[in-house]
């Protein structure tokens, strides 16, 4: 038996170093509403947490001791605490997997509810031993109770958000997609008037920032009634637990009689310290309201039933409105059973607005405690300012910047008569703007060195080599970070070449391919592309960590090849070899890896060939130095040309399909422009204004406008 409690004190630190995750993400992010990033409802964590509140659940085991039964209480306000915790996972769910989990958890919760009720019933739960004398401590068994009121209270809470989600998730959606649409025609105009600059880059990741934060679900969840409601419920419990503790703490350690033995101590330690810190989220986030704008009139009519939002109860009045199929009944059991199913589905309805009503007057309670602080601390300022305003306001300021205003028009809100505080929108932004700042301080050096070093893009000229036939059955065309990586092979291959130099050329390359393949992955999504970068990708593992091209050492390729021409007519052979073999054996179809290396041994045969046929005979005179400053010159020319459509991968990662996914996507786009400001503003300078911004995507296209510009 210790053993198995030392089971359950195991499941118990994984729930509580997920839910302390989750705090330090919140902290990190300043997301004072602590979203459920890691500790999320799932069948995971519901087995988990199964094992964790074995005590309650076990039926049979004596607890004689006061430290034995002080752990049972311990476990039920632990299974409050998480439940807490989870309540914002919810709006991360797809209604099957919303439906899935809070059947799940219902079992759950129901029988832990009935085996605590079995105990209390049968005395297990308040069996106590004094001079060897049973007795009943009814006091106890009234604690039991509380705690199996919290539990139901808290499914109940996760029905009801359950049913709020869906319908809020599609309101929210369809904000989205409107304020999305202003966002484009804005960066459409942009575009048209000139190059997007950094400054309208800024101010278009804000506006993705701004509709992200404010239409995050799980923001939406984390300010709702329940949710406050909720949180009073875990503040509840942790008074309870901690009430419990106290008054058991001077029997600890010698009065645990039960046969889990000194393990009981082990849980009841491990699960207090769990309630105590996983109180914070759930208690912080019952002042998520105040993010808002609220006015006394506003509060009184958000309390009144007939004020319920539509989005509480419209899943439960479209299943009223829907019918039942009856393939095989009668007319009168098809009026029977539909009118049950309405009179069931009515009640629903008005037991549905009663919970959230009662959410929304437990809500008040914290909101009007944090006025309480605010007016005593800010007496002076307030008192002035309740003489000057028509109305109490929770959040006050005249003044708003013309950004703010700006900013605003990108705000998602589930009800029109909320607004968000100023102070709200103005810690969104700083956020976004800290984050950029931050990542400034990231800039790459090494392939900012690279870039400085070229004077343009002509490199791409001399690069082109569709005049060199495919030798592939299949003809592909060059995604970006192929060429560079061959490109970045040849001159890794020439033994003259100093190792620090090289050393230098491949810091630059891989911190440009980082960028690159941001660029490849955003804007050439089709199979053929997808096929190219995964070959590039494969081959780049092999070239910068074990300096080999498909097996062979560089730059020892071959004793033979020692002057620049020996070696390129060795790159071209080998890769025409391997192409051939490849082809022959037809192992390229049914070999992704093979089909890889056919495509790699093809692109150093053209390169190659292409580099060959650019020097023609004079291709003997040219030293391995100056080859190497010639392709040098290639990488840092295509890196330049890729890297000119940075600024469109950035306005595009603002935006994504899936709500869960959308701050993230933003938080990446705004991280990425901090990261390559630089080099953004090195080459607006070299930019091409009459080259058609969607030929710039593709390496093709720049190639043939380096040959033949046109005005």
């Amino acid at each position: 038996m210790p053993w198995i409690g030392i089971y359950i004190t195991l499941a118990s630190l994984f729930c509580i170093v997920l839910m302390l995750a989750d705090l330090l993400h919140g902290f990190r992010n300043r997301k004072f509403w602590f979203p459920c990033k890691y500790f999320t409802l799932n069948a995971a964590s519901l087995t988990v947490i199964a094992i964790a509140i074995k005590l309650p659940m076990d039926l049979t085991t004596l607890m004689p001791g006061y430290v034995d039964r002080a752990a049972k209480l311990g476990s039920l306000s632990f299974m409050c605490t998480m439940m807490a915790n989870l309540l914002p996972s919810l709006a991360t769910m797809s209604s099957k997997e919303l439906v899935s989990n809070i059947i799940a958890l219902a079992v759950l919760v129901i029988t832990l509810v009935v085996n605590v009720c079995i105990q209390i019933n049968t005395g297990v739960i308040s069996y106590h031993e004094d001079d060897d004398h049973y007795v009943y401590m009814f006091r106890e068994d009234d604690c039991h109770y509380l705690y199996v009121g919290l539990l139901l209270t808290l499914l109940i809470i996760y029905a009801c958000s359950s049913l709020a989600i869906l319908k809020s998730k599609q309101i929210l959606e369809s904000k989205y997609q409107v304020a999305h649409q202003k966002a484009l025609k804005i960066n459409d105009d942009f575009q048209q008037q000139g190059i997007l600059t950094i400054e309208k880059l800024k101010q278009h990741v804000s506006n993705y920032w701004i509709m992200a934060g404010t239409g995050n679900p799980q923001f939406m969840i984390a300010s709702s009634a329940t949710t406050s409601a909720s949180g009073v419920i875990c503040a509840l419990s942790t008074t309870f637990q901690i009430l419990n503790m106290l008054f058991n703490i001077s029997r600890f350690p010698t009065d645990s009689k039960s046969d889990y033995k000194w393990s009981l101590l082990v849980i009841l330690i491990t699960q207090f310290i769990g309630v105590i810190l996983g109180t914070v989220a759930p208690l912080s986030r019952c002042f998520a309201s105040l993010s808002f704008k609220m006015s006394l009139k506003w509060i009184v009519n958000h309390v009144k039933v007939s004020n319920v939002e539509s989005y509480w109860t419209q899943k439960l009045y479209d299943w009223k409105q829907s019918s039942i199929p009856f393939p095989y009944s009668s007319r009168k059991c098809k009026i029977v059973i539909q009118s049950l199913k309405n009179l069931f589905l009515s009640i629903c309805i008005g037991f549905q607005k009663t919970v959230v009503v009662i959410c929304k007057m437990i809500r008040v309670i914290p909101i009007f405690f944090v006025v309480c602080v605010v007016y005593f601390l800010r007496c002076g300022k307030w008192l002035k300012a309740m003489f000057s305003a028509s109305s109490i306001k929770l959040v006050q300021n005249t003044e708003q910047p013309g950004k703010d205003k700006d900013l605003s028009r990108y705000v998602l809100q589930l009800q029109d008569d909320m607004e968000f505080a100023e102070r709200t929108l103005k810690g969104i932004s700083k956020s976004v703007n800290r984050l950029i700042q931050k990542a400034e301080k990231q800039q790459p050096k090494n392939l900012l060195k690279l870039l400085t070093g070229c004077g343009g893009f002509e490199g791409g000229e001399k690069f082109d080599s569709h005049h060199v036939p495919h030798l592939l059955s299949e003809e592909y065309l060059h995604c970006w970070s192929l060429p560079l990586v061959t490109l970045t092979t040849i001159a890794m291959s020439l033994p003259n070449i100093q190792k620090n130099i090289v050393d230098c050329l491949l810091s630059g390359v891989s911190e440009g391919l980082v960028y690159v393949t941001l660029v490849d992955e955003t804007l050439n999504i089709t199979d053929d592309d997808v096929c190219i970068q995964k070959a590039a990708k494969t081959l780049w593992v092999e070239v910068e960590v074990y300096h080999k091209w498909l097996g062979n050492k560089l730059p020892k390729l071959t004793p033979k090849a020692n002057t620049a021409k020996q070696i390129l007519q060795w790159l071209r052979d080998t890769g025409k070899n391997i192409v051939s073999e490849m082809e022959r054996t037809d192992m390229g179809v049914i070999d992704g890896s093979s089909k890889c290396k056919s495509i790699s041994a093809n692109s150093m045969y053209q390169t190659s060939e292409t580099i060959l046929r650019v020097y023609q005979e004079n291709i003997g005179q040219v030293s391995q130095e100056e080859l190497f400053a010639e392709l040098l010159s290639m990488i840092a020319d295509i890196l330049s040309a890729c890297l000119t459509n940075l600024p469109k991968v950035i306005a595009m990662k603002c935006h994504t399909s899936a709500a869960e996914k959308r701050e993230e996507s933003v938080h990446a786009a705004a991280q990425l422009l901090g990261e390559t400001m630089q080099i953004i503003n090195i080459l607006q300078d070299r930019e091409h204004q009459s080259m058609n911004s969607d030929d710039m995507v593709f390496i093709d296209k720049w190639c043939a406008y380096l040959k033949h510009p046109f005005p």
